[in-house]
């Protein structure tokens, strides 16, 4: 294959996604000849679709907790012993369909830009316009192209630098994409997004429950990050993980306790939250969003925080409990 095939792998994971990883496997396949396909136990044919097109299958082990994390380092050291060498690999996830010329525009940005170990383009929701959910998810794609601190589970990393980190963290079983972009920014590597279409992502995200689900996985995030590195310099997550609290336990508890043990005038601070809810309303202008799309969105943005909350009691209670972390879904 020409351009960058020879130098570029692919490591796509999946689970049970169906029809969604038929679409993203059949548009990794146009691009590239180096791909390896992780499954973490699909009972559907995600299996047999992969091998029917002549993709090398990774399949783990079930009897180990499954993570996104360990499933793309299963993946790349299939790479590594399979196509001798490849310089570069490309992660995507099976909900996603890989943009036409993305491998050859990432390639040859990491080829320019030696100080790089990874490039990521634009990601983009495939049906915004299905639920509020999905449209909230395609307003976190839409960050700034250029040097940024981290990214999500879909770019192109240098394979020496992938393997001198020694990949994921597998025992990160959400937020495992920037934990590892801060170790990588430890070692004086930079990290960039270009102003490129990478990938159309599929969320399916149409209940209130799904929603939930992936705020409390975030805020469980925040929590292990916080674990590991929030006493270094940088103290990594730790203003996310005091915003989680503040606005998820203290300041209701604190709202209910005052105004009922001193005087019924402390119940004043819950309007707190309307007076966020009118900010990140007024925040979203300029979006392409209607009046009440912004809304919905921004009585969210701040009603999420209580998820959020409840994932770090998961992730507090599993650690003093000695229990293992288990992937948290929303599909």
């Amino acid at each position: 294959m020409n351009g960058p095939g020879s130098e570029v792998a692919v490591v796509v994971i999946g689970r049970n996604e169906g029809r969604r990883l038929e679409r993203c496997l059949k548009t990794v396949t146009q691009q590239s000849d180096r791909v390896v396909y992780v499954d973490s136990g699909s009972t559907d044919n995600s299996v047999a679709f992969a091998g029917s097109l002549g993709i090398e299958v990774v399949e783990l082990d079930m009897s180990i907790p499954f993570s996104a994390g360990r499933a793309r380092n299963a993946g790349f050291l299939h790479v590594c012993r399979s196509f001798p060498g490849t310089r570069f690999v490309q992660f995507l996830d099976g909900d996603c369909e890989l943009a036409g010329g993305w491998l050859e525009k990432g390639h040859a940005f990491l080829e320019q830009h030696s100080e790089a170990a990874i490039v990521a383009g634009r990601v983009r929701e495939h049906w915004p316009e299905k639920s509020v959910y999905n449209r909230i998810c395609d307003l976190e794609w839409q960050t700034a192209a250029g040097r940024v601190a981290g990214c999500g589970g879909i770019f192109m990393v240098r394979v020496p630098v992938f393997q001198e980190l020694g990949g994921f963290n597998p025992s990160v079983v959400a937020g495992e994409e920037p934990e590892f972009c801060y170790r990588l920014r430890q070692q004086g590597w930079v990290i960039y997004r270009i102003d490129q279409v990478m990938a159309l992502h599929d969320a399916d995200m149409t209940r209130f429950s799904q929603w939930w689900r992936r705020a409390v996985r975030g805020g469980y995030a925040y929590a292990h990050c916080c674990r590991l590195h929030g006493l270094e310099p940088e103290r990594f997550r730790v203003r996310e993980c005091a915003r989680i609290w503040f606005w998820g336990a203290v300041l209701p508890v604190a709202a209910i306790l005052l105004s009922c043990l001193i005087s019924p005038v402390w119940s004043l601070l819950s309007a707190l939250y309307p007076v966020q809810v009118a900010r990140a309303f007024f925040r979203l202008a300029g979006r392409g969003l209607d009046g009440k799309t912004r809304g919905v969105i921004a009585l969210l943005s701040v009603v999420e925080k209580w998820p959020q909350w409840q994932g770090q009691v998961r992730f507090i209670w599993q650690s003093a409990t000695g229990q293992l972390p288990v992937i948290i879904e929303y599909k």
